[in-house]
């Protein structure tokens, strides 16, 4: 019998060096005077039954968000990009008895505001829910595997194809039978910040122009 999903809780991988962007924290580079994870948040937690941030280093410069702060280098997958990422937040999950999450990442500030919805109609009739974000791209579709719904249930999967070397999280979970949600709007709503260009494309965005 497929159950029934309570709404999931939420997870932000925060964990990015942001090298391309002169080695800040992207969590703090403004967009518009707002922080990025202030936005990503803000779109974010409203869909939600709790949310906690994804990033190694000293917790204490998140600490006026008041939400759980992950590390994932305690696991046995330390260092190894938002899969152990995602990982910190199944066991962080599990531990408040959820039976889904969702994962976004701190440098896509125009989430769609049904994101977690969309997700969650797309893993309809799965066991195992697990779905990744999709947009278009050139005429073709674009996968965006940092936004998507994780079931629980395979933490213990990702935590052994981790210790085996696993690092793509697109290939992870294609390999775990994801499916994939479609976003018309795809090419603005995951719209990632690398690069100075990016932050001024995203300004530009911002403001209409």
């Amino acid at each position: 019998m497929v159950m029934r999903m309570r709404a999931p809780l939420g997870l932000i991988l925060a964990g990015g060096g942001g090298h391309r962007l002169g080695g800040v924290d992207k969590a703090f580079v403004p967009l518009g005077g707002t922080a990025l994870l202030t936005r990503v948040r803000d779109r974010f937690a409203p869909q939600l039954a709790g949310l906690a941030i994804s990033a190694n280093g000293d917790a204490a410069r998140f600490a006026d968000y008041r939400l759980p702060v992950l590390a994932d280098a305690g696991s046995d997958a330390g260092g190894q990009g938002p899969l152990a990422g995602i990982l910190a937040g199944l066991d962080w999950a599990a531990a408040q008895g959820a039976f889904t999450l969702v994962s976004v990442a701190v440098d896509t500030p125009f989430l769609p505001p049904d994101l977690v919805p969309r997700l969650l109609l797309a893993a309809e009739g799965m066991q195992m829910p697990l779905v990744v974000a999709s947009g278009p791209d050139a005429g073709g579709t674009r996968l965006h595997p940092a936004c998507g719904l994780w079931p629980v249930a395979r933490r213990e999967d990702l935590r052994a194809a981790l210790r085996q070397g696993v690092r793509r999280l697109g290939g992870w979970a294609a390999e775990m039978g994801a499916r994939q949600a479609f976003f018309a709007d795809g090419e603005v709503a995951f719209f990632n910040i690398n690069r100075p260009e990016d932050l001024a494309r995203a300004e530009a965005l911002l403001t209409g122009r």
